[in-house]
């Protein structure tokens, strides 16, 4: 879909992306604050924030409870939530084209002017409870906190989260609300049909009710090597595992982009040199690869789930598949059909309102960045295999790594495949 860009500065210090969409027919708001559970002010209480978030549509200053605001919220069918992460706090709501300014004066209502409650806090408590309970019995989630921590990072797991639930106050939650929801912390994007919109649009974000403040800088850990570490679960029939490699440095966008093709060489198809080796030889339904980028460190990471008989084998061909980019043993064909899909993944993903507000919301969010969606093909085209191998064997040389794993086994089953990756990071790159 066709659109236009704009990037404003609002005179209350918040920044954002009001993205025109000509005809689109829905309106898409994401409003980002840096509140999540690095930002509590004590470790203490670290499910402040998300108890928090999820007080977000509670009682306000127009409604007296959930239940009245969400009746209202919803009545012509608009969706509305929020989610928190490590260092994140958004809402985000998608409606009507017709009731675009109605939503986003309720939105202005629950993330300015929220009454929180005891009531309230004591349901969500128990709420949340539940759902972080819930992914004690989910192996990925249980896995990659693991690896944060076993890497240097300063969070805590699940079940040691739940531990904190009961610890939070409502002074906390009021706390925390006011000092990390401030207009120089606010950035969002707005996505819809703008034309004629955009003076009235900020007129209303210009009249939110939040006080000074300060963009939170991103949390920085050190991060080292360790493991491996197994998470022992009776009832695992299989290993899930995870794989990931640390650089104390942000990438570039042509790095990103060319670690981007090199996933999918890797484990992005049914022909791939790892996934789709390891589903012709029968050794494991999933596996997959991917790059994160942020503003101190960058990772990059594997994972799946195997059975413990055929994981060896499995691993043989990720550390022989690991060397050959090492080596240099990928070919210009290789490449050219990675960029190729690339090239159609970008087409295919703006076809709605949703998708072209989240391909400017992550780097906007993270670092200010408005990516350029007209040169993004470009950029695919001139991604080259110098560039891909660098990157990679960057990764490999910095040594920073860890594995870990989810499964009934034993601990010495996992050193052997730690062993065998270890190998890699023997050899000079």
């Amino acid at each position: 879909m066709k659109h236009i860009v704009h990037e404003v500065k609002l005179k209350n210090g918040a920044r954002g992306l009001l993205i025109d969409v000509p005809g689109a027919t829905v309106m898409s708001f994401q409003f980002h604050f840096r509140a999540g559970n690095r930002y509590v002010a004590d470790k203490e209480n670290y499910e402040t924030a998300h108890l928090m978030e999820h007080m977000a549509f509670g009682a306000n200053a127009d409604y007296k409870s959930e239940h009245a605001y969400e009746a209202d919220f919803t009545k012509n069918g608009a969706y509305h939530n929020a989610w928190t992460s490590d260092t994140a706090m958004c809402y985000v709501a998608d409606c009507a084209d017709f009731e675009w300014e109605r939503i986003l004066q309720l939105q202005q209502v629950a993330i300015c002017q929220p009454k929180f409650n005891n009531a309230e806090l004591e349901a969500e408590k128990g709420n949340v409870k539940s759902e972080l309970t819930g992914y004690l019995n989910n192996h990925n989630r249980v896995l990659w906190p693991k690896i944060q921590q076993m890497l240097g990072e300063d969070i805590l797991s699940y079940w040691q989260r739940i531990q904190t639930i009961a610890n939070v106050s409502l002074r906390d939650v009021k706390e925390h609300h006011a000092r990390t929801h401030t207009s120089e912390n606010l950035r969002f994007v707005i996505a819809g049909k703008l034309d004629g919109r955009r003076t009235r649009m900020k007129e209303l974000l210009d009249s939110w009710e939040l006080p000074r403040g300060e963009r939170f800088e991103l949390p920085r850990d050190e991060l080292a090597s360790a493991g491996p570490a197994l998470i022992r679960r009776k009832e695992a029939s299989n290993l899930t595992f995870g794989w990931s490699l640390t650089l104390p440095r942000e990438l570039n966008d042509e790095e990103d982009d060319a670690m981007d093709c090199l996933n999918h060489l890797l484990t992005g198809t049914m022909h791939s040199r790892i996934y789709g080796a390891a589903r012709k030889r029968g050794l494991a339904y999933g596996v997959f690869s991917d790059t994160s980028v942020g503003k101190y460190d960058s990772s990059w990471d594997f994972g799946g789930q195997v059975n413990l008989e055929t994981a060896e084998k499995l691993f043989d061909i990720i550390v022989r598949e690991i060397k050959a980019v090492k080596d240099g043993a990928i070919t210009e064909d290789e490449l050219e059909a990675a960029k190729s899909y690339a090239l159609g993944r970008h087409q295919m993903g703006a076809q709605t309102v949703a998708q072209i507000s989240n391909y400017y919301a992550g780097r906007f969010f993270s670092d200010d960045v408005v990516r350029d969606y007209e040169r993004s093909p470009e950029a695919i085209r001139c991604i080259t295999l110098d560039r891909m191998i660098a990157t990679a064997r960057e990764f490999v040389a910095h040594d920073a790594w860890a594995l870990a794993g989810v499964s009934s086994g034993e601990k010495e089953d996992l050193q052997v495949l730690n062993d065998k990756l270890a190998k890699l990071f023997e050899l000079k790159v």
